[in-house]
């Protein structure tokens, strides 16, 4: 076990020589509930470097996600390595207590690839997040050229219409084609438009927990939509998929005002992208 400690310490200090120094984040897990990552692209290999932790994934047939657990003792570290060779490493820590069950991890949280750079070469983390925006950007501006007939959802409150056009999945990544139409007599003003993942939780006391997910990219994205006019834009979020008990919730809420749209869109719709 220390020889893997001394790999991965010597792995990962050869990665941040040849890159901008990283702090890496903190997951915290436990030994009563699944801690549960999804990445950009299929997991190849998951290692920890402590005894007191332990990372599962599916090593016969890749996919997604994988699921942390700890027992308490020392903190350690987590190194994920994906399909194309992006390398993810984190902190990760015992605690009793969870606040968070769920991590989507974007592309742009890598700390490097496990292909060799040379020196001339421009490091590949900062070669991958502006290739990367590019992609996004010239894609979003070719979904936004095409108007479907109808909107897959809707929903609608006071004359404002919040509605999905359609859901696209391209290289590890989802894009949500969205429209906000204002057919009342006054501007509206956009406060924030949120998107969530909602798990219903069955049994006699129903409840709900939301983990608000933060998009990679957003295009066109309105700050007001002017009285009897429609904006379409796109928010571009990794790739993930849902259970039949979790849905996305999108909230629009208007500044200064009380005018505001919660639309949900169910699993299925996730699940089944363009």
């Amino acid at each position: 076990m220390r020889a893997l400690t001394l790999i991965l310490t010597v792995l990962i200090s050869a990665f941040a020589k040849a890159q901008t120094p990283t702090v890496l984040d903190t997951i915290y897990a436990n030994d009563t509930k699944n801690v549960a990552l999804f990445f950009p692209e299929p997991i190849r290999q998951g290692v920890t470097g402590a005894e007191n932790f332990v990372f599962t994934y599916n090593r016969e047939k890749e996919q997604y996600f994988g699921l942390l657990q700890a027992t308490p003792g020392v903190e350690s570290n987590l190194l994920v390595i994906n399909r194309n060779g992006s390398i993810f490493s984190y902190i990760i820590r015992y605690k009793k207590q969870l606040s968070k069950l769920n991590y989507f991890i974007p592309i742009t949280s890598s700390i490097g690839n496990e292909k060799p750079i040379g020196q001339d070469s421009v490091p590949f983390q900062s070669l991958d997040i502006v290739k990367t925006k590019y992609d996004y950007q010239k894609l979003c501006t070719a979904l936004l050229k095409q108007k479907l007939q109808n909107s897959i959802l809707k929903r609608r409150n006071e004359g404002i219409v919040l509605s999905v056009e359609r859901i696209v999945f391209d290289r590890a990544a989802l894009y949500f084609v969205l429209e906000i139409k204002n057919n009342s007599t006054l501007d509206y003003d956009v406060n924030f438009l949120d998107l969530a993942i909602e798990t219903r939780q069955k049994g006699k006391k129903k409840s709900a927990q939301r983990l608000f997910q933060k998009p990679l990219y957003t295009y066109n994205l309105p700050s007001k939509i002017p009285k009897n006019e429609t904006v379409r834009f796109v928010y571009v979020l990794p790739k993930f998929s849902l259970s039949n008990d979790r849905r996305v919730v999108m909230e629009l809420y208007e500044e200064n005002g009380e005018r505001s749209v919660e639309l949900k869109i169910p699993h299925w719709f996730i699940n089944n992208p363009d």
